[in-house]
């Protein structure tokens, strides 16, 4: 028990309590989610709060909105911070939220610290090293150091040299476990061998999480506490069970979940993140699949590879085996900008989707489906008979 005090010791002992209660909530799967957008490229916002429901419905122990798979380098700061206040608005305090802040700009990424750690609803800040600008362990020690100074809520490092260009090494982790605030790191270095150097690190009240789906039961066998997760987007129960069996020692269980979705979590990277999980969860009518610049719709081989995948873990149905071949064409036409065109479309191309796809720049009033057409010379026919058209073309589907 606290000793009576009604001051600012009472206050300041009240929230390092709060804050040790939120850290213990922070073990298991925590799901990094996308960011669904319409097809005008604005926000998503239903699909966002339908995402976050099922996945608090299905079991996952916490929710990571803004990282890298949440597509955070293209949302504008009002977005970014519409996307945090709508998953805490659903999320309703079922589960805790951990808020993406990052920025290679100590100054900025320390205001964006200070901005969410404001919103009650954030329970903890994930924030990755500077990217672009390679620092130093030293310069990552004090970029880190002046974030953990600037808010009173927990820090959550993430380590992910192939996007940042900078790894946090363990003896760089070491320090700065000991800097007040800073409760855990996202560990996605790839390396095992550097992970196992962390656990070995950092205290034993510091929070090691892998950022690995496929690595997940190494990380927890070395010390580790959970995941924060890519598939869990597409199967929140399945690696929620698997973490939450590896954490109570129950490995059979854990191992044979690994082995039944191993090779979903892998095909998750088979393109840059997010597009593989974003792709599947438009194959599972979860969203859409759109995406922002830089970033586009994966290649027909990639995502072919994909759905097969996801067929074969039953995360979607598997295709008919009985008339592969069964195969339509549609034509897709366009007038929305620069000239009048058209372009020939097998029915199994992604852009196409049966002639209900929306491929890139699609516009409702200025864009059209023609077909199906049983043959491709009677596609070929269709597309010189429609009139006012200065570009005619195919597909490489075709």
């Amino acid at each position: 028990m606290w000793p009576k005090d009604t001051g600012s010791g009472a206050l300041l002992r009240l929230r390092r309590s709060a804050r040790y209660l939120s850290l213990m909530q922070l073990r298991g799967c925590g799901t990094a989610l996308v960011t669904p957008f319409r097809q005008d490229g604005s926000i998503d916002e239903p699909a966002l709060r339908n995402l976050v429901s099922w996945q608090v419905e299905s079991g996952v122990d916490f929710l990571v909105p803004c990282g890298t798979t949440g597509e955070t380098p293209t949302l504008s700061r009002d977005e970014w911070l519409r996307v945090i206040d709508l998953v805490i608005e659903v999320a309703d305090g079922r589960v805790p939220i951990v808020a993406g802040a990052t920025s290679n700009s100590t100054q900025d990424a320390v205001a964006k610290a200070k901005e969410v750690a404001a919103r009650p609803g954030v329970t903890a800040i994930l924030t990755a090293s500077p990217y672009y600008n390679k620092p130093t362990q030293e310069g990552q020690y004090r970029h880190f150091h002046a974030i953990a100074d600037a808010v009173d809520k927990p820090i959550i490092l993430y380590n992910v040299p192939g996007r940042t260009g900078a790894n946090i090494e363990p003896s760089t982790l070491a320090r700065l476990a000991e800097v007040p605030h800073i409760a855990g790191v996202k560990e996605a270095s790839g390396s095992i061998s550097q992970i196992a150097d962390v656990c070995n690190a950092v205290p034993e009240h510091f929070l090691v999480f892998s950022g690995d789906d496929a690595v997940t039961l190494p990380v927890i066998a070395l010390g580790g506490v959970g995941i924060i997760s890519v598939a869990s987007n597409e199967i929140p129960k399945e690696i929620a069970d698997m973490v939450r069996a590896a954490l109570n020692n129950d490995w059979a269980t854990a191992r044979k979940l690994h082995r039944k979705y191993l090779p979903l979590m892998q095909a998750n990277f088979i393109e840059s993140n997010p597009l593989p999980v974003k792709a599947l969860l438009s194959m599972m009518g979860k969203i859409e699949e759109v995406y922002r610049l830089p970033l586009l719709p994966m290649r027909r081989d990639t995502r072919s590879k994909l759905q097969k995948i996801a067929a074969e873990a039953g995360v979607i149905t598997k295709p008919s085996g009985a008339a592969p071949e069964t195969v339509t064409f549609y034509i897709y036409e366009n007038w929305l900008a620069g000239p009048h065109k058209i372009v020939l479309h097998r029915s199994t191309c992604g852009q196409c989707n049966s002639g209900k796809g929306r491929p890139a720049g699609h516009d409702a009033n200025h864009a059209r489906w023609h077909g199906p057409y049983s043959t491709l010379s009677e596609a070929r026919d269709a597309s010189h008979g429609i009139t006012g058209v200065l570009i005619r073309s195919e597909c490489k589907c075709v």
